[in-house]
């Protein structure tokens, strides 16, 4: 008779809910070492110092390939994570928050720029703070809602967009900033719909949720 798996027992679950040193965790912790990086780069090539003159071009390169290379680490540790069944404590509170951290400050920055309006940046960074109180609503009442086409449109579109604007160049004739505007537009009418689609959907959990209790 082969061997069967032993079964964990609740202690060794609670261990692993409480587990930092796992790949997921590192590439999250590796993302969030990363957002220093566009942050600098970006108020370099704000300042009007000499030495900096002509790193600004460069610069805007560095930013936006460490931004394309913190979203790629974003799918492979939640594509790990779900993958080996890993959640833990740790991931679960760190990966929101270094997501927003790095959205929130490059648009702020790109703002600052003048790269991207205060409105579109107002738009974009408002809905990422409602969409996680309601994801914190759902949370505490059991409920899950999945995110919408809409809402993968509108990370997809930003992702594109944000680290066209950092580049701000026109490589063989492309015009970065015109597609990264684009995108970024895009990004904003998406991510209304999304915010709507999303209470709507959680609206509905909380609705059929009240009747199950009821019967």
């Amino acid at each position: 008779m082969e061997n069967q798996p032993k079964p964990q027992s609740h202690s060794e679950n609670v261990k692993d809910e409480w587990e930092i040193d796992n790949l997921p965790n590192r590439l999250t912790i590796f993302r969030m070492a990363l957002i220093p990086i566009i942050i600098g780069s970006l108020v370099i090539t704000k300042v009007n110092f000499d030495w900096a003159a002509n790193l600004k071009l460069t610069l805007g390169y560095v930013a936006g390939w460490t931004f394309v290379l913190a979203s790629i680490t974003d799918f492979f540790d939640g594509y790990i994570a779900r993958k080996r069944g890993i959640v833990t404590v740790f991931g679960s509170f760190l990966d929101p928050i270094a997501d927003k951290f790095l959205v929130v400050s490059s648009l702020i920055l790109l703002g600052e720029l003048e790269r991207i309006p205060s409105l579109v940046v107002l738009i974009l960074v408002l809905r990422e703070m409602y969409i996680t109180s309601l994801r914190l609503l759902a949370s505490e009442r059991g409920l899950s809602v999945p995110v919408g086409k809409l809402g993968k449109w509108k990370t997809a579109t930003q992702m594109v967009g944000i680290p066209l604007l950092m580049a701000n160049d026109t490589p063989w004739g492309i015009p970065m900033n015109l597609l990264g505007t684009i995108g970024i537009y895009l990004a904003s009418l998406f991510s209304v719909y999304s915010a709507l689609e999303y209470s709507l959907g959680l609206v509905r959990k909380i609705k059929d949720k009240r009747k199950t209790n009821a019967l």
